[in-house]
């Protein structure tokens, strides 16, 4: 029930999520204005029972920011259309901003000095380490493939993940088509015909089409026994691996009993805490760092999704740090040993991803207050955490990633992948300063069917050819030169470009997009981009 214009009330039945920002992201002024005149509207015919309270917030100059989820349940409750809603909002306060960033042609040309300097060559998408854009893998082999991998294109998908890892450790030849989850969008006909449900993962050999992760991974290790990652079957270890691989959906369902649930924290927090102390203790009685002992195996191939979505969903929603805390020492050494591996760390997500694309998955998460904190971090809504200069980033940091980061490199692996998609990323981009879809899907942050703002174009393609150069040769350097970002006041208007903007900067997936340390350059140089045309700069 909305009780006025300074504070909502909201029942649980509407909310799949105790996460207000998932639903409600950041309030506009004009929308605010024209819903709260209507000072009781009862949406639903049972006694009112207030759990959230939604107090809006403006900006200081009074400026409009979209929320599409808000907007779009009022377009519901009014009957009004998404155009009305459209014309209600603009972007923020901003500056006119002058279009003399270089050219993506010589963006490319600077890319390729910075190639040569640093000694960087594009990677082996056939042979080389595992990369999340690869769509054939031969590992060196000449023969044609004869298993083909369909995974998910957003490689959310933590069966998916165990699929793809098993046949990157075991260097099986094999081809991908990325098929997409429900969650963001439509499945193709062809695949539906060979597969009804729609299910994923998939694998088809032989002229057969295989389906189910526990399946499909026991199916290869039969039939590619070269590199085996299973004990010899009559072996006692065989049996522990099989026990392992128990105790992995043992912790599985403590761990979404916990991140489901917005009651019990103490006992749930306490329940999980010690399947994890089970977990820390099998890593050492082999002796680690794998939990068979000195090398990989199928087990922790089957614990690698969960675990790395444990850690990072524990963190946001409720407040508890895996890792770099001392209590389960032999999981950090677990981590370490992983993160190690190419295989794993060409497949491995971040935080900010998994965070956003569990609760899609699960039918929401909920948000405890201990939460809070490390939420606003993960999200780079605390001014540091995604804000120039980053903050170094290695095994201890908040989000732990024991490779490390060479900023220089990560840099440039963003400006390469801006520079070589530009023709599809300014198009989506300009979905921030365009219309909602009109056909919703549940993950918060896709919208496939968006309208963009095509109107825009020229304001936005020039905003991020400047963070692409920025990318290059560095926000200090291209500030003392002739393409420096700065004001013209004959120059671009730049309200539909911050929109554009931030709208890529909350949709980086890793690894679909890129490696953690470069998209984290990516999105710190998109703020610094829209931090340099605000109003208030």
């Amino acid at each position: 029930q909305i009780t006025s214009f300074e504070s909502m009330f909201i029942h649980a039945p509407l909310l799949q999520s105790s996460r207000l920002k998932d639903c409600f992201p950041r309030l506009s002024s004009a929308t605010a204005c024209s819903l709260f005149r209507k000072k009781s509207i009862t949406l639903s015919s049972a006694k009112p029972k207030p759990v959230f309270e939604i107090r809006p917030t403006f900006e200081p100059d009074g400026s409009v920011i979209r929320c599409q989820v808000f907007e779009n349940m009022f377009d519901r409750v009014f009957g009004r259309s998404s155009s009305s809603v459209a014309q209600e909002v603009a972007g923020p306060a901003t500056i006119l901003f002058a279009d003399n960033a270089p050219s993506w042609e010589d963006l490319q040309s600077l890319a390729d000095e910075r190639c040569k300097e640093l000694g960087y060559s594009q990677p082996d998408l056939v042979n080389g380490p595992t990369n999340s854009y690869s769509l054939l893998r031969t590992f060196g082999k000449t023969d044609k493939p004869a298993v083909k991998l369909y995974r998910d294109h957003a490689a959310w998908c933590p069966y998916c993940q165990k699929v793809w890892l098993l046949l990157e450790e075991k260097q099986i030849p094999y081809e991908i088509e990325k098929i997409n989850m429900r969650c963001y969008g439509d499945k193709p006909r062809s695949f539906t015909a060979k597969v009804p449900s729609g299910l994923l993962p998939v694998l088809e050999i032989g002229g057969k089409v295989i389906t189910e992760s526990a399946v499909i991974m026991n199916l290869l290790e039969e039939l590619f026994p070269e590199r085996p990652m299973m004990p010899p079957a009559d072996s006692p270890l065989r049996a522990k691996a099989t026990a392992l691989m128990r105790l992995e959906r043992q912790l599985f369902g403590i761990w979404l009993d916990w991140l489901c649930s917005n009651s019990g924290y103490d006992p749930k927090r306490k329940r999980f805490e010690e399947a994890l102390d089970v977990v820390n203790g099998e890593l050492d009685a082999r002796g680690g760092p794998f939990f068979l002992g000195a090398d990989i195996s199928m087990v922790d191939i089957v614990f690698a999704p969960f675990l790395e979505r444990m850690v990072a969903s524990v963190l946001y929603y409720k407040g508890l740090r895996m890792r770099s805390e001392g209590r389960w020492p032999a999981i950090d050494r677990w981590f370490e040993a992983m993160e190690a591996r190419s295989t794993y760390i060409g497949t491995k997500s971040d935080f900010y991803t998994h965070v956003h694309d569990l609760p899609p998955q699960l039918g929401g998460c909920g948000l405890a207050r201990e939460g809070e904190p490390f939420a606003l971090k993960i999200d780079g809504q605390d001014g540091e955490t995604w804000s120039l200069p980053l903050p170094p980033l290695d095994g201890s940091s908040l989000e732990p990633y024991s490779p490390g980061e060479n900023p220089a490199v990560d840099g440039l692996q963003a400006a390469l992948r801006m520079i070589e998609n530009h023709a599809t990323v300014v198009p989506f981009a300009l979905r921030g300063c365009g219309a909602p879809g009109p056909r919703p899907v549940s993950a918060r942050l896709c919208d496939p069917t968006a309208i963009p703002g095509s109107q825009h174009k020229k304001e936005a393609d020039a905003l991020l050819r400047h963070v692409v150069h920025a990318l290059l040769v560095g926000v200090e350097a291209k500030q003392a030169s002739e393409s420096a970002l700065k004001r013209d006041d004959g120059g671009l208007p730049g309200s539909a470009a911050w929109l554009s903007a931030e709208y890529v900067r909350d949709r980086i997936c890793v690894p679909r997009d890129l490696k953690f340390p470069a998209a984290r350059q990516l999105r710190a140089h998109l703020n610094w981009a829209m931090d340099a045309i605000a109003k208030s700069s």
